[in-house]
């Protein structure tokens, strides 16, 4: 059922948000030309996927978390759409196509071994990975690990359909406010 409202939803968002989306490509691809973020995630079962977001950092920056990279230089556009998180809109097709839901804990880079660890321990990558959840609601990152897959494995044990739209709220309630 989840599954179905992740297409549902993220169909019904990449349509009603195609205006916004291509003028966001436009001024990416004018200001730094190359306006998409694409990057290989861990994914279900620990199978890579290629994450889509809008860039907000010159290229060249190196592949690794945002937490683990010094003096961090985003674009003149770029501190906009991280700060409001519009960066995250074009993940909506990685939820359309399967890779990714709506709900679920936020995909890792391979290169994140403590936390990719943690999660096998916990069977967290028998869920597909989302683009938010318990621990973003929380305030939880990448920076502690352990806790963070801790908090995915909770909000996965304990996730339904009443949690799905509760996650949701929650977090377009947070980037409101």
């Amino acid at each position: 059922m989840i599954r179905f409202f992740d297409f549902l939803f993220s169909l019904i968002g990449l349509i009603f948000l195609s205006p916004l989306m291509a003028l966001i490509f436009l001024i990416g691809l004018f200001e730094n030309g190359s306006p998409l973020f694409i990057q290989s995630r861990v994914g279900y079962n620990l199978k890579s996927f290629s994450l889509i977001k809008f860039r907000t950092m010159p290229k060249g920056v190196r592949s690794a978390g945002t937490h683990l990279i010094k003096n961090i230089k985003f674009t003149l556009f770029g501190s906009f759409l991280r700060r409001t998180k519009i960066d995250e809109i074009p993940q909506l097709l990685n939820v359309f196509l399967g890779d990714m839901s709506l709900v679920g804990p936020r995909p890792c880079l391979f290169n994140q071994s403590t936390l990719i660890k943690e999660r096998k321990k916990r069977k967290v990558f028998k869920a597909r990975p989302g683009i938010t959840g318990l621990a973003q609601i929380l305030g939880i990152n990448m920076r502690t690990p352990k806790l963070l897959a801790k908090t995915d494995q909770k909000m996965i044990k304990e996730m339904n359909l009443y949690n799905y739209f509760y996650y949701i709220f929650k977090t377009i309630f947070k980037i409101i406010s």
